[in-house]
């Protein structure tokens, strides 16, 4: 009886032990679900992390890709340009090469040029005197023919202007309907509108020294339509031993 008395006694001591003990572990298990809590709450964080490392990774792989797309594409259009540019070096090395044959071939021209322009020379130098003296010839049996002008006959005549010597090819007074005329001519192997303008200023020039109004006349192998056509603006005589200005 007495040792049961005695754990009667002890027994309020442990249910507060036991309540103690209770408590505790209730603490810890507060404190466990807790740390749980804020490990799910972690383990979410770290999902949610990973989420956006995933996409990350899966946009860096997209830009990667196309990035290597593009490089290949760039690749491509470097080799294209090289390819071109080969292509235009292989031309412009035909070009140097055709400028140069050109540019040897110009040399050769030109002084072929220059030969020919030294013997048209001397051969212009030769029609030209053989002109001056078959227009003497000719001129008086056409103007008498064509014109009712009477000339006995023409010379070469140089006259000075102001200090400065004038030729003129052929030159002769005589008279139309009882009127002195004076005829001042030159001589052309061609005869252009600007031989027609040439004359005009020369007669004009010379007017003052002449005896009566002077008739300008050029006469020559070939007569061009825009010397024709000038002349007979401006009242200039025309003539040839063959065409429709034939003497």
């Amino acid at each position: 009886a007495s040792l049961l008395g005695e754990e009667f006694l002890e027994l309020p001591s442990l249910v507060r032990s036991l309540v103690q003990a209770q408590r505790a572990t209730q603490r810890e298990l507060r404190a466990l679900a807790e740390a749980h809590r804020q490990t799910q709450q972690e383990l979410q964080a770290l999902a949610e992390a990973q989420a956006r490392t995933d996409q990350t990774v899966q946009d860096l792989a997209r830009q990667v890709q196309a990035l290597t797309e593009a490089q290949a594409r760039t690749e491509q259009q470097v080799q294209a340009l090289t390819e071109a540019q080969a292509r235009t070096d292989q031309r412009v090395a035909s070009l140097e090469e055709a400028v140069a044959r050109l540019t040897e071939a110009q040399a050769r021209l030109a002084e072929r040029m220059g030969e020919l322009a030294t013997q048209v020379g001397r051969l212009s130098d030769a029609v030209g005197f053989t002109l001056e003296e078959l227009a003497r010839e000719l001129a008086p049996v056409y103007l008498e023919k064509h014109h009712g002008i009477h000339v006995p006959s023409f010379q070469q005549r140089f006259f000075t202007v102001d200090a400065e010597e004038v030729e003129v090819d052929f030159y002769g007074e005589g008279t139309r309907d009882g009127e002195t005329v004076v005829v001042v001519g030159e001589a052309r192997s061609r005869i252009y509108g600007r031989d027609v303008e040439a004359l005009l200023r020369k007669v004009q020039l010379l007017s003052p020294l002449l005896p009566a109004h002077p008739l300008p006349v050029l006469f020559g192998f070939v007569i061009h339509p825009s010397a024709a056509q000038l002349a007979a603006q401006k009242g200039v005589l025309v003539f040839a031993p063959v065409g429709p200005h034939r003497f």
